[in-house]
């Protein structure tokens, strides 16, 4: 009878040890869905308006679809999805707290020692909230808003919509920003 309770009892702990501490696993996993999912839903309607209007149009798109796609993505998902930077184009709404600020600089150190843009994340956990952020890196196409030199009329369209934009001087793989997961636990 031991025996068997002593059997019934480690099936109960390793169960629930398995349940709770797989927790913050299925977290990182499912914010990590959520960000390839904002990425997987701007970046074809950013191809798109570059192919069908120009750089001028993908302005438009990036300061229009991707705020909608990061509060569809919260509004559907709990969490509250975000992008933010250290050099913000839009400062009403992508200035980093001081932990995305501080992630943001690791991801710049870990980018700076050989570290691809693609391959950085960052989680954190407290009593009342799980974080994730997944680094966003300079490709060839930002470069036309963001990189080191902009077009007049590129320029022109972005202080229209960010009049207070720090987003350009980026070269190809530097670590733009990143989009950062909260959930409330």
């Amino acid at each position: 009878m031991k025996q068997v309770f002593l059997l019934i009892l480690g099936l109960l702990a390793s169960t629930s040890s398995w349940c709770g501490g797989d927790r913050s696993t299925l977290l990182e996993q499912e914010a990590e869905q959520l960000a390839q999912e904002f990425a997987k839903t701007l970046k074809p309607q950013l191809v798109n308006a570059l192919q069908q209007g120009g750089p001028v149009e993908a302005v438009k798109i990036c300061a229009t679809a991707a705020p909608e796609i990061a509060r569809e993505l919260s509004q559907n998902s709990g969490w509250l999805v975000k992008r933010v930077s250290l050099k913000a184009r839009n400062t009403s709404m992508a200035i980093p707290d001081n932990w995305e600020e501080a992630i943001l600089e690791q991801f710049d150190d870990r980018r700076a020692n050989g570290e691809p843009a693609e391959t950085l994340s960052a989680t954190t956990q407290t009593n009342s909230e799980f974080r994730y952020m997944k680094a966003q890196g300079v490709g060839p196409l930002c470069l036309t808003c963001h990189g080191e030199t902009v077009a007049p009329n590129i320029k022109q369209v972005l202080d229209s919509y960010y009049p207070d934009d720090r987003a350009t001087g980026y070269r190809l793989g530097e670590i733009r920003g990143a989009i950062s997961l909260t959930r409330p636990l």
